[in-house]
């Protein structure tokens, strides 16, 4: 058996090696001359796995190390019989931890407190749901958005344009597909309040980026459209900017290689159900008020060190994700 991963992927050093070959290469590298003979892959968002990588291989299954999954031809896939898995929620709380930083900045820089701020959230999953408990209990007036679960699940979220016309802040935690790809259009950006900040954790392609370099609206972002050639006028503009991080936390990249190494033992027969990298920490997920995050936040994660870092240093972008230093959760 033969595994193809992505060199990125932290933890995956021997696990998988006493039951196959596993060939560690850089994700924008791996070829279809490299996964010809695999049987299995281990890829993050660099990889693009469609017909031109897979077609002609004997890979019957693709696990992504990555909430994501618009780097991979699903319909291809399927239609080829190659299984896929996601990590989906297993960065939520490091993307919380992201998003918990970028309030306590903005709050300080603005010179705003929580129990004055309406934080409007488009996608309530993972990411999205501890977004709103955090944020609710920390003093925020939370509105949310999530047409799909609320066709399903009739939970009282509302439609987006309500949502957008009533939000100080807009944070968006959706997955990128046809239905999400320029969500925050030039249109729903004219909606929003002349000072409403926009955040956007999820994929660079939600937020249509020159949309919102004419729009004028102040902006805190973590992904970006046209990665890692990000634009630069929305990066001088935005008051925080981080290379696609939110979720690099030292425990999501623990779930996550232990969710893609997990879904390869089931699907192999491997005895590797339920292995969790040994030298990570696991979470610890407790409430934590906004008083304590002010006080804390910033020794655990100093976002704006890592903003400066990438403003002065934009082509940079790709070193700076790949060698930064995971993070500890701690709420």
């Amino acid at each position: 058996m033969k595994i193809i991963a992505d060199c990125a992927i932290p933890f995956l050093e021997d696990v998988l090696t006493p039951f196959a070959e596993v060939v560690r290469i850089a994700g924008k590298a791996i070829t279809a001359a490299d996964v010809r003979d695999a049987d299995a892959l281990i890829v993050r968002t660099r990889t693009r796995c469609d017909a031109r990588l897979l077609a002609g291989s004997r890979v019957r299954m693709i696990a992504t190390a990555t909430i994501g999954f618009d780097h991979i031809d699903l319909g291809w896939c399927a239609a080829h019989g190659i299984r896929v898995t996601t990590a989906a929620g297993c960065n939520a709380r490091g993307v919380l931890q992201w998003i918990g930083a970028a309030l306590v900045h903005l709050a300080r820089v603005q010179g705003w407190q929580p129990d004055g701020r309406t934080l409007g959230i488009v996608g309530v999953g993972h990411v999205g749901s501890l977004v709103k408990e955090y944020a609710e209990a920390w003093g925020f007036r939370v509105l949310c958005c999530d047409p799909p679960r609320e066709e399903r699940e009739r939970l009282g979220f509302l439609p987006l344009e309500e949502v957008a016309a009533q939000a100080d802040l807009l944070t968006f935690h959706t997955p990128l597909d046809e239905t999400t790809r320029h969500l925050a259009d030039e249109r729903l950006l004219g909606m929003l309040r002349p000072d409403a900040v926009v955040i956007n954790t999820s994929r660079g392609e939600v937020v249509d980026g020159e949309a919102l370099v004419r729009s004028g609206h102040p902006c805190a972002l973590d992904v970006w459209e046209h990665e890692p050639a990000i634009d630069r006028t929305l990066l001088d503009r935005a008051l925080i900017a981080t290379p696609h991080i939110a979720g690099y936390s030292e425990q999501g990249k623990a779930n996550a290689t232990a969710m893609s190494v997990d879904a390869l033992a089931r699907h192999f027969g491997l005895p590797l159900t339920g292995w969790y990298p040994p030298e990570a920490a696991p979470s610890t997920p407790r409430p934590i008020s906004w008083q304590e995050l002010c006080r804390t936040i910033g020794g655990a994660f100093d976002i704006e060190a890592e903003s400066r870092r990438l403003k002065e240093n934009p082509t940079d972008f790709e070193a700076l994700r790949d060698h930064y230093a995971y993070r500890r959760e701690y709420f």
